[in-house]
């Protein structure tokens, strides 16, 4: 009786599609269970891209927000993998370096890059290739070593290969996107479930009107718009994050957003700001 053939946990994930696709059909070949993190690991839906996103620290959570609120990010692959294997087995090998192995089995393992994001760049779709790592672990020789790795990989691949550390991600506007990530899509709120497209216009533009006058807190502007309207309470602090995620509204992120504040509006966006005129 012949033996079954042993198949390799590479061979099984990409049986599953792991590493592979674009946009929602996308999976990344790390998730939160095959690894222990030192930060806080993180599923998140995506806006962009509809599909769940695995992030095994806050640094990645926080890059993907800044990468997500960008215009010109149109795809966004996290725990993306280098392979074929053979190919940094081969780089390793001709650097002198020690490949990634398993610990219990001492096999060399898939090495992985925490983003792969395709922009726009004139109309054309670029890759680049980063790694986020806390600053203090550059440090690390070790961690050195497996950056030359990617870098290497990287450039034989032809795409543009960057190390981003905490000092390149703004936490301020990272700690507002997080603030506001959850409303883009307001169907999923009970509040505004039974209200109509016109309904909501209505509700955006009166709120819009206060918040322009400059003379109420974004908080004070959300109660009259729920006592105007007979609205639940909290309903039209919902509103305004929905403003702000879905950029009817550019207000500045780099600085903390607090709502009992009076909050300068920069730009409106052009269905909002003619029917503001209107009024």
């Amino acid at each position: 009786m012949s033996k079954r053939k042993r198949v390799s946990s590479t061979e099984k994930k990409q049986k599953n599609g792991h590493g592979q696709g674009m946009g929602v059909d996308y999976k990344p070949w790390l998730v939160i269970q095959d690894v222990s993190s030192l930060g806080r690991s993180t599923r998140l839906k995506g806006i962009k891209i509809p599909r769940q996103y695995e992030f095994l620290s806050d640094l990645e959570r926080n890059y993907f927000y800044l990468l997500e609120y960008s215009d010109l990010v149109v795809d966004i692959r996290e725990q993306y993998p280098l392979l074929p294997i053979e190919e940094t087995i081969v780089i390793t090998d001709e650097l002198g370096i020690k490949h990634p192995v398993h610990p219990q089995t001492k096999e060399p393992i898939v090495m992985t890059t925490d983003f792969l994001v395709t922009k726009l760049d004139n109309g054309k779709s670029v890759n680049l290739a980063r790694t986020l790592k806390y600053k203090d672990d550059l440090m690390d020789e070790r961690v050195i070593e497996k950056f030359e790795i990617e870098r290497e990989y990287w450039q034989r691949q032809g795409v543009d290969w960057g190390i981003v550390t905490e000092l390149e991600v703004p936490k301020e506007m990272a700690l507002n996107i997080t603030f506001v990530h959850a409303y883009a899509d307001l169907s999923h709120i009970e509040d505004f479930q039974h209200f109509a497209k016109e309904d909501l216009d209505m509700f955006s533009v009166y709120l819009l009107t206060h918040l322009l006058s400059y003379e109420l807190t974004v908080r004070e502007a959300a109660i009259q718009l729920e006592q105007v309207f007979n609205l639940p309470s909290g309903s039209g602090l919902t509103l305004f994050k929905h403003l702000v995620i879905t950029k009817a509204i550019e207000i500045d992120l780099m600085h903390k957003l607090d709502v009992n504040q009076i909050i300068e509006i920069k730009s409106i966006r052009k269905d909002y700001s003619q029917k503001v005129r209107a009024i």
